[in-house]
C-alpha cells in the first residue's frame, strides 16, 4: 500500500522520505490540494538503465575530448 503525503510534508521531509523508500520499498504519493500528482518509488536497476547509463558516460567522455 502507498504511503500519502502532502507536498509540503514532502518538501519537508524529502532527504527522510527518500530513505524510507529505498530501505522499505514502500511508495509514497505526493498531494496538491488533496489530488496525486507525484509517485516516489524505489530504484531498480533494469537492463534499459545500464545502457542509458553508457549512453550518457560516453557522450561525457566525447564532450570532454572535444573541450581539450
Amino acid at each position: 500500500m502507498s504511503r500519502i503525503v502532502t507536498a509540503s510534508d514532502f518538501r519537508a521531509r524529502c532527504l527522510k522520505l527518500m530513505d524510507k523508500v529505498s530501505e522499505s520499498g514502500q511508495e509514497i504519493v505526493m498531494t496538491k490540494h488533496g489530488r496525486p500528482v507525484a509517485r516516489l518509488v524505489p530504484y531498480q536497476a533494469t537492463a534499459a538503465d545500464e545502457e542509458t547509463r553508457d549512453t550518457v558516460r560516453d557522450r561525457e567522455n566525447g564532450w570532454r575530448s572535444k573541450a581539450r
